[in-house]
């Protein structure tokens, strides 16, 4: 291993439009690239307008590289609750449909335990969690113009609002 490079991570997050997820997850120090796309459905290589009539079983979905040395998986899932109304079920804000949940694709058993214990995290604090817990499958990265979409319109989300919960 050189020491210009590093151990790499992956975890994919969904909540809502994946515009706001992405701004959000792609400025912690430590992550090294972010790509919205499509996860959990079954069409190959689907497009946002197959996607976004709720028929393919795809939920729009956030792919973060990051450097565990650097930051961490729990650490990226706290960030994750505290910018979406992870309460709301059948969507975010104003976006409505099965392609707007909130779950969270583990890609390994260490990472189903720490979201299943912020989860129960969550429903001790008197919230009721909506957020799915599910395995990663075949992530689809989507349309260019869609990556990294407030960055490039130079404006912030209108749903994806940071509010801290966790005090720990």
């Amino acid at each position: 291993m050189t020491q210009n490079s590093f151990h790499k991570e992956t975890a994919y997050f969904a909540s809502g439009c994946f515009w706001g997820t992405q701004y959000h997850l792609e400025k912690v120090k430590g992550v090294e690239y972010t790509h919205v796309g499509y996860m959990g459905g079954t069409v190959n290589n689907p497009s946002y307008p197959e996607v976004k009539t709720g028929t393919t079983g795809h939920v729009e979905t956030v792919e973060v590289i990051f450097d565990p040395s650097q930051t961490s998986f729990e650490q990226l899932l706290r960030l994750y609750f505290e910018t979406h109304d992870f309460t709301q079920v059948g969507g975010q804000g104003p976006d409505i449909g099965s392609q707007y949940r909130s779950v969270i694709f583990y890609c390994n058993e260490e990472q189903k335990e720490i979201a299943e214990r912020y989860i129960g995290k969550l429903f001790g604090m008197g919230f009721k969690v909506a957020t799915a817990l599910e395995p990663a499958e075949k992530f689809w990265i989507g349309e260019d113009y869609h990556q990294h979409y407030y960055d490039k319109k130079g404006e912030t989300p209108y749903c994806h609002i940071y509010r801290k919960i966790f005090n720990d």
